[in-house]
Parts: C-alpha cells; structure tokens; sequence
C-alpha cells in the first residue's frame, strides 16, 4: 500500500501500549510480540538474507539489527526492535546534520507512524520505502540522529487518547495543507494547515518545471479524454494552503477537468514535486507548460525542513510539533 492509499483508508484509532507486546491467537500471532523489547516488523523483500550473530545480519549486502524469518512466498521479513528501527529511519528521513531538535521531533513523528501501522493480522507492518518510512538498516545510522532517538526514548504524538495522524513530508512551501483537503474525508483539527514561515531554506522552497506537450499529452491519457490540440491549461481557486484541487485542461475537441494529485501522481513527483501550484503558463508556439509551485510532497503535517527553521530559531521538539500539530501532545508509547 503506498502513502497516498494508507492516508485516504487510515482512521485514528485508540492503541495502548501493551497492543504490540500482548499475547496473541495463534492465528494472530506477532513475531514481533515475542521480542525482549518492543519491535515491528519489516518486509525487506526477496533476496538473500545471512545471520551476523544474534542481533544482526545481512540481506542484499547491507547490515541489519535484529532477526529474520522468510514468508511462505519467499520474502524476508525482518524482526527489529522499534528504537533500534528508529536509529536508520530518523537518518534516512532527515539529515543527521539538521539540529536536534529538529532531529527529535522527526524521531517522535517516525516511532508514531510505526504504531499506527503495526498490526498482528498482517504478515509484516511496514515497508522499508518512502511508502511507509526508509529504512536501510545499520550502516545508515549516525551518532546525531541515534542521539534523537534515544533523548525521545518511547515518546510519541497524541491527541485524545489516541495517537495523532503523524504524517510529514519534506518542504510545504509555507503553509501545510489539510488533510480533509488534500485526500477528502473528515478533517482532523490538528491537521487542518498551518501558515509555515520556516522552510525557505529548502531548495523546494520555490521551483519551475517544464513539460514539453506532447509529454504531458501522452502520460495524462488515462486521465484525460481526447481534448484535441490543447490551447489552455487553468487551475481552480485554490484552497486555503493555496493548493489548486483541480485542473482543467481545454483543447480543440473539448475541456476536461482533472484531479490534481492525479496529475501529480501521473505526471511523477520528479516533474510536479507538489500540489502547490502558483501559476502555470502554456506557449502554444512551442508546445511547452511552464509551471512554478513551491514545496516538495503532499504537505500535510510536519514541514521538515520548517522543523529545522524552527529548531534553528530556538524552538524545541514539544515547540515545534505543537506548532504543526495544533492540540496534540507527547505522550509515552
């Protein structure tokens, strides 16, 4: 299940912390429930896979901690401890060399996504991708984001009595987008955007691509029905993080009215990086779409690299994720 499916299917539900660790059926058991200490699951594929000694091992080449077990179909799942997880995740997820405070709040987002997903009735938890978190095992942690994950130690993001929707992604482009906006649904109060004035360090902060024609033609023909020689490409009024949800694209056969994370996800995020789409430009003499936005990924929840503009100010990780996430609060796992 990639991100985009998991948000627009996920609901806030209530875990406690024993959820992980308590016995189970032997229909639902957990390798992971069996672990000294608090661990998940991790599909790494198919591959070869050689224990190391009791704690690590080796797949495809690279080191990991913990154990392995090999699915019926073949695959290698890997059995870890949660923060030992965490020690490869945080660095992959943001570098080392960001402030630890900024290093902190990406540790307590990262240790939430994970209990949101973890569950006894699947095979394995989470993918080692940008599909859930990325995860390469030992030879990407470093001293810096190991730091994080230890002075987080259990923490997690709350709101209730349950766990916040902990969802991230690089660059906003100054204001966070809505949940209920950018996936539909019901809108979660924590999530409903925010003005961010702190990521303009990011080279995503602002960008402009272009798209020859006859390439955007050709990879939104299963979105689009033939619209014949294209004249004009419009974006709808956009919503309050300045995110156009539709475009609409007029040609000598017709108009057609598209989703925009449908031209987003077709197009590829290397040719739209986000949603946030300022103006778009089309020069029929050359059959070219400029397009200038800002931010990189969908722009919910935490800015990344508004985390590190504010941990450079001065805010610690509780300053920082009550800012992005308005009403939540840490809690212990």
């Amino acid at each position: 299940m990639n991100r985009w499916e998991f948000v627009s299917n996920l609901v806030m539900a209530s875990l406690s912390n024993h959820f992980l660790r308590q016995t189970q059926d032997d229909d639902d058991f957990d390798p992971a429930s069996s672990a000294q200490s608090q661990a998940l699951r991790v599909l790494l594929g198919r591959g070869a896979a050689q224990r190391i000694d009791d704690a690590t091992f080796l797949f495809e080449g690279r080191r990991y901690r913990g154990t392995f077990d090999i699915t019926a179909g073949g695959q290698v799942v890997s059995t870890v401890p949660l923060e030992h997880y965490l020690y490869s995740v945080v660095s992959r997820e943001m570098p080392y060399s960001w402030p630890a405070a900024a290093l902190q709040v990406q540790a307590i987002v990262a240790r939430t996504y994970v209990l949101q997903r973890s569950s006894p009735k699947r095979e394995y938890d989470l993918v080692p991708s940008e599909a859930d978190q990325v995860y390469t095992g030992i030879d990407a942690e470093h001293p810096q984001s190991s730091s994080a994950v230890d002075a987080t130690a259990g923490q997690v993001l709350r709101y209730g009595n349950g766990f916040a929707q902990a969802l991230y992604s690089s660059c906003c482009g100054g204001h966070t987008e809505s949940n209920g906006d950018a996936w539909g649904g019901a809108p979660l109060p924590y999530l409903s955007g925010v003005e961010c004035g702190h990521c303009n360090d990011s080279p995503w902060y602002a960008w402009t691509q272009q798209v020859p024609e006859q390439r955007l033609l050709q990879v939104l023909s299963k979105q689009l029905q033939p619209v014949g020689d294209l004249s004009e490409i419009a974006l709808d009024s956009p919503d309050a993080s300045g995110r156009a949800q539709f475009w609409t694209f007029t040609g000598s056969a017709g108009t057609q009215r598209v989703k925009a994370e449908d031209v987003r996800r077709t197009l590829g995020t290397r040719v739209l990086p986000s949603l946030l789409v300022h103006s778009i430009s089309f020069t029929q003499a050359d059959g070219r779409l400029t397009i200038e936005g800002g931010g990189l990924g969908h722009g919910v929840g935490l800015c990344q690299w508004g985390a590190r503009g504010l941990a450079l100010a001065g805010a610690d990780a509780r300053a920082i994720l009550a800012y992005y996430y308005p009403g939540t609060g840490i809690g212990n796992d």
